[in-house]
């Protein structure tokens, strides 16, 4: 029996294209955008290596991973696109190879270092929608300015223990981060918050979810913050409005 068969019957999707079982969803012209859109994916570890997973699935043309570093012991009980062989190589070589064996039609650009203003920039201008998985805040804030600049979409991803939050942020539209969290939290740990995989990894596909809607210009978070909590599985979407004073997208 071959691979094609299953109980003695011809599968039905052999010979069928790669995005056959997501065509009656996004349709020919959906799919002709994901795969001529750019996605910047700024940090690949759980929540935005599962994002970049799932992007890459879906077809996406081209991927920029921002991510610098490389793999250790801890990583992995969440960072699915990297592995116990790799410990000690770069997470972006990593993901890059594992996103490639998935899909080799995606493009993928990478940067091994932090969001920096001079070096992320042109990656900015040319991504066509930005996710912001990023363990820290200062480079929440800088991808937040960066993508105000170019006038680029950014979705707002982030976990803490079982709680996922996310928004939307739109130029001269939405609130921009610096609007819904002006100040840094003044005690805070970047590498010492809770993470089970699994919640990243939730978080991951629920950003995916978002960007993939976005390009085909479907309803999203644009002007709403939905937090959602994995351990009761309830979740809220609070409409959020631009802060009057905020320097950043006050003037937008």
């Amino acid at each position: 029996m071959t691979n094609n068969e299953i109980h003695g019957h011809a599968d039905p999707q052999a010979g069928a294209g790669r995005y056959f079982r997501q065509m009656d969803m996004v349709g020919v012209e959906g799919q002709a955008k994901l795969r001529n859109a750019t996605v910047l994916v700024a940090g690949v570890g759980g929540l935005g290596g599962t994002a970049a997973l799932y992007l890459a699935a879906a077809g996406i043309g081209k991927l920029i991973l921002v991510h610098e570093g490389v793999t250790v012991l801890p990583d992995l009980n969440r960072q699915i696109l990297m592995s116990t062989d790799g410990i000690g190589r770069t997470r972006v070589d990593q993901a890059t190879e594992s996103l490639s064996k998935l899909n080799p039609d995606v493009e993928i650009e990478v940067w091994n270092g932090k969001v920096e203003p001079e070096a992320v920039r042109p990656l900015v201008r040319k991504a066509d929608l930005v996710i912001d998985a990023r363990y820290d805040f200062p480079e929440r804030y800088e991808l937040n300015r960066l993508c105000l600049a170019e006038g680029k979409p950014m979705i707002e991803a982030a976990m803490y223990g079982y709680e996922i939050s996310m928004t939307t942020v739109v130029p001269g539209e939405t609130p921009c981060l610096e609007c819904l969290y002006p100040e840094s939290p003044k005690v805070w740990e970047p590498l010492g918050f809770p993470v089970l995989g699994a919640v990243s990894g939730m978080a991951g596909c629920m950003a995916s979810l978002e960007a993939i809607k976005w390009l085909l210009g479907k309803p999203g978070l644009a002007g709403k913050l939905m937090r959602f909590d994995s351990l009761t599985f309830q979740s809220v979407e609070i409409d959020v409005a631009q802060a009057p004073r905020c320097e950043l997208c006050g003037s937008l």
